[in-house]
Formats: C-alpha cells, structure tokens, sequence
C-alpha cells in the first residue's frame, strides 16, 4: 500500500528542518516564508524490532521494513484559502496526501520570522493550530458550496446520490460551526460517501510539538482533542547524521527511549488505521502493510494483486508462537501452525505464506 503524509504547518515552524531529518533527505530549511515552495517528498521506514527478531530466527539476505511517504508541504498562512500566500498550491498539495501531520512551533526563538516582516520569542500554538484548521475549514466549505449544486442536479436523475448529498449538506454546517468534518457523527455509509467529497478536514491529523530541548519530557495538551508528539527538530537533525549506535547512545545520553521521528512514524501509521504482517524466508524478512481488519486474500494481494485473485489458502502462525517457538518447524511441531481460508482476518504481527493458483 501507499500511504502518504504530508507534513504542514506556518512558516519556520521547523517543517523543513523536521523533514529532512525524518527522510534523511537533503531539504531547504532557512528563516523566511516559503523556503519550501515545490512539495519534497521521502520515504521513511516504519521502525518494528519485530523484524529483526524475525531476522534471527531465519537468517534472511535482507531486512524489508514497512514505510510512509512523508510530502514537506509549503508554508501555510492566513488566508490560504483565499490564495494568500501559496495557499491555492498548498491545499491542492496537500489533498492528494492520506493523512496531515502539522508541526507547530512550541520552541522559543527571537531570530526566527513568525511572518513576514515580524519576528518574535513568544510561542502560541493553540492560536497557530487554530490558523491552519480554520484555513482548512474555509477551503472545505468552498469545496462542499460548489459540490452542492452540481450534487442536487444528478441526485435528481440518480437517487443513489440521495446520501451523498444529504451528508454534504450536513457537513457544511457543521464546518460553518467551526468543526472540521472528522468530528462530525457518521454512520459508516456516510462516512463512505463523505470520502468522496474529498475534504481536507475529513483526513486524520497527527499533531507534532516542536519543542526545546529541555521540554522534550513534558506532559502537552491536546490540540482539538489530539495529544501532540513532543519533537525537538534540532536533535532530530543532529540524530539524523549519527549511526546507529552513536544515536542510541545520544538518545541514552538524553534519557529518551526512542527518537521522536522514531515514535512520530509510528503514530502515523496506526493513525491510518494499519498494521503489519511478516512473511519470513531465506531470502528476506519483510512487513507487509494491510488495513486492520483486512482478511487473509487482501493480505496476499499487497504482494501481488494475482495472489488475491488465486488465493487458496494461508498458513499462519502468531509472531509469538513464531518467535517462542524457533521459526515454522517449530510452530509446525507445536501445532501451532494453521491454515487459514477466504475468511480469516488477519492479525498484526502474524506470520504468512500463502498458496494460490496461477
């Protein structure tokens, strides 16, 4: 699967500087509006140590881990959505993405430019965060308000549309209270037909606090109900220089477990509602990304889009059996190795091989 992210926020709040060293990938940071004016892009792996425990048992060439695709989005500012600013490119860039992580500055610095022609030392990150959405909100109100009248003449000559329009109407008032359109309460088929509008607000939003160094272990409010990931950019960029073992070694230094980009990872896969399962061989050990929930043929279909089609059976066994168990013999000999038919919905972290026709 492809899943896309892209990473937004004000000017200088540190995006640049965040993606660079989340993708290891050389980017413009510097201190003025709109350093990043074409969208960059990287690719960046999904850390799981299950992996590598995998790794040990079967002695694999390679080790494949699952990624994301982050997008560094220009800088967003008060009123985008009337084409302030890059505001028309940044909401077209940024529909095209899954999910929208917005790092928002929480870091105190009297040389970086809040906005053109000002600069300041103070932080406001509610009031940062609430510029975006409401920009955000606007742009999806536009959207929905040239929808509408295009919706009630087809919905007239196909009443299959009849939800679609219901649900659209309801969601610009809600966005005309302020809201944005995750919030409002769906039945499943609304939400579907609600996907098909294609709104901004409508996508999962993950929260990034760029903070100082010494405000790393702090305990942050949510924004709009979501806990924000406490990162500090400027050791995640000195991070991003060391090798592995000099990194755990800083991090130990810091007293930090993992690395915010580590964790911020992560977070945004789950919060696209995903999850992993393993398919382990001399040849490689390697994740596989499948919505939670996906059954065992969507499972085999990531992997090629025949073995979907061709699907017979899976043999799985749990990573724990797999893992406790010393690797597929081991499971087989246990009786912990099952096959598995059509209807078998996969759980994260099992182990797979399937068997399907040509």
């Amino acid at each position: 699967m492809s899943l896309s992210i892209g990473i937004v926020g004000l000017p200088n709040v540190g995006k640049s500087t965040l993606f660079t060293a989340l993708t290891k990938k050389g980017g413009l940071a510097a201190n003025y509006p709109f350093a990043t004016i074409e969208p960059n892009v990287g690719i960046v792996d999904v850390p799981d140590g299950r992996l590598q425990k995998l790794a040990d048992i079967v002695h694999p060439g390679r080790i494949v881990p699952a990624t994301v695709e982050f997008v560094d989005i220009a800088g967003l500012v008060k009123g985008a959505s009337e084409g302030e600013g890059l505001g028309n490119q940044f909401l077209a860039n940024i529909r095209e993405t899954d999910a929208i992580c917005e790092v928002v500055r929480y870091f105190s610095d009297p040389n970086v430019m809040r906005e053109v022609g000002r600069t300041a030392d103070f932080v406001d990150p509610a009031g940062d965060a609430d510029t975006i959405m409401t920009e955000l909100i606007l742009a999806d109100i536009q959207t929905l308000e040239k929808q509408i009248p295009k919706l009630e003449k087809e919905a007239r000559r196909d009443k299959e549309l009849a939800p679609k329009l219901a649900v659209a109407k309801r969601l610009v008032d809600w966005l005309n209270e302020g809201n944005r359109a995750a919030t409002m309460d769906m039945t499943d088929d609304e939400r579907a037909a609600a996907r098909e509008l294609f709104l901004l607000t409508l996508k999962p939003i993950i929260y990034v606090a760029n903070v100082d160094e010494d405000a790393l272990g702090e305990d942050l409010a949510p924004i709009d109900g979501i806990k924000p990931i406490p990162v500090c950019a400027k050791i995640e960029a000195e991070l991003s220089e060391l090798d592995a073992e000099e990194a755990a070694e800083y991090l130990k230094d810091l007293g930090i477990e993992a690395s915010g980009l580590d964790v911020l990872a992560r977070v945004a896969y789950s919060t696209l509602g995903l999850q992993s399962y393993f398919t382990a061989g001399e040849m490689e050990v390697k994740a596989w990304t499948i919505p939670a929930g996906a059954k065992a043929p969507q499972a085999a279909g990531v992997i090629h889009s025949d073995f979907e089609r061709g699907f017979i059976k899976a043999e799985v066994a749990s990573y724990d059996d797999y893992v406790t168990l010393g690797g597929e013999a081991g499971c087989k000999a246990a009786g912990k190795l099952r096959m598995e038919g059509k209807d078998y919905v996969v759980e994260d972290g099992d182990v797979m091989h399937f068997r399907f026709n040509v």
